[in-house]
């Protein structure tokens, strides 16, 4: 669970919302540390073979459909997700990959 300025964002909820773009194969959603709300929503893409979506058209899809606080700040397209040996997706790993990025930039 994401906790954003005292709002919980459960990330499945989010990831199955995104299934339904049409660009999207899969999507794992987590959340990064932020100064000011104390979490932010980021979302890790796959996109289908051929398909082409930029980080504003995932924050737009179906606005107005889904509570504002959900909308992932953060979009990031992947190949590929770090996995464990059994084949779970290590969102531990996303998270500190991506405040590492945030801390850079």
């Amino acid at each position: 669970m994401v906790i954003r300025g005292g709002e919980n964002i459960y990330p499945r909820e989010v990831e199955k919302f995104l299934f339904k773009h049409p660009a999207v194969a899969d999507a794992q959603g987590f959340g990064v540390p932020d100064a000011h709300w104390g979490e932010e929503l980021c979302v890790w893409i796959r996109l289908k073979d051929g398909a082409t979506a930029t980080e504003e058209d995932i924050r737009s899809f179906r606005r107005g459909q889904i509570t504002h606080f959900k909308i992932p700040r953060y979009v990031r397209f992947v190949n590929e997700y770090p996995m464990t040996v059994t084949g779970k997706v290590q969102k531990f790993v996303m998270r500190e990959m991506m405040t590492e990025e945030l801390a850079a930039g």
